[in-house]
């Protein structure tokens, strides 16, 4: 018998994402979502196999007891909708161990993975294509996240690594997010998401040029998918930033809180 429902939230984007070093692992900085969740059961089959899902189970000492969910993102939107549908089954099907267990399940599934299997994703440095953690850092301070999805969905595949060397902002990461600075922060997740851009397109992406219009801080991206977010301090979205988004092409628009204790 499959437990009591069981609700996870994605992710929108990342902060920061790239190589650390010319030649280091793909690493990001999550920015957590919990208006984009996946909850299980329900009736949507989940993006992986029947042998992944009994593959995936079995690494956690479990019994598949179903394999259905609700998504409120799309898949190959850069909203976590794979490792979320995964952190959901597991704890639907009575996993309760530790994250890092979890996290090797599903990676040995995905190939990548995002940290959602922590209570905190934002506070680390992740490893995405090894599964583990390179460093805890501090929490980014509040912000309001205005987005939506932009250009076509785009799944993670896990042996690509043609990303940027963020050495450089993840540094600058650590200090503006212990200094509560988030003009910084904006700025550096700005950067990153330019950087991603000119490697990896869409060339004719509007998110920088919004950003610019509706005086926010910044903007950010999905590395690897469809979610593009312009970044505000708390309290100050302009009443015509989400229609504007929507004359741009952007696809099921949200606005929601991040950052903060």
């Amino acid at each position: 018998m499959s437990g009591p429902e069981v609700s996870v939230a994605g992710h929108f984007g990342e902060w920061l994402q790239g190589r650390i070093g010319p030649e280091g692992p793909v690493a990001l900085v999550t920015l957590p979502c919990a208006a984009l969740r996946v909850d299980t059961p329900g009736p949507t089959p989940p993006p992986f196999s029947e042998a992944q899902l009994t593959a995936f189970a079995r690494a956690l000492g479990l019994c598949p007891a179903g394999t259905g969910s609700r998504r409120q993102m799309p898949v190959g939107g850069g909203a976590g909708a794979s490792t979320a549908t995964l952190v959901a089954l597991a704890q639907v099907w009575g996993f309760r161990g530790p994250p890092e267990a979890l996290a090797a399940a599903c990676i040995a599934v995905e190939g990548a993975s995002d940290p959602l299997m922590f209570p905190r994703p934002d506070r680390l440095l992740w490893a995405s294509r090894a599964g583990r953690v390179l460093r805890p850092l501090a929490p980014p301070p509040p912000c309001a996240i205005v987005g939506g999805f932009f250009g076509a969905a785009e799944r993670t595949d896990p042996d690509d690594s043609d990303f940027d060397d963020i050495t450089d902002l993840v540094a600058d990461w650590a200090a503006a997010t212990e200094a509560g600075d988030l003009r910084r922060i904006a700025a550096l997740a700005s950067t990153s998401a330019a950087r991603c851009t000119a490697r990896r397109g869409p060339a004719a992406d509007p998110t920088a040029d919004l950003a610019r219009a509706q005086g926010a801080l910044g903007w950010l991206r999905a590395h690897t998918g469809a979610a593009r977010g312009l970044i505000f301090a708390p309290g100050t979205v302009p009443a015509g930033a989400v229609q504007a988004l929507a004359e741009a092409g952007f696809r099921q628009r949200i606005t929601f809180p991040a950052g903060g204790a």
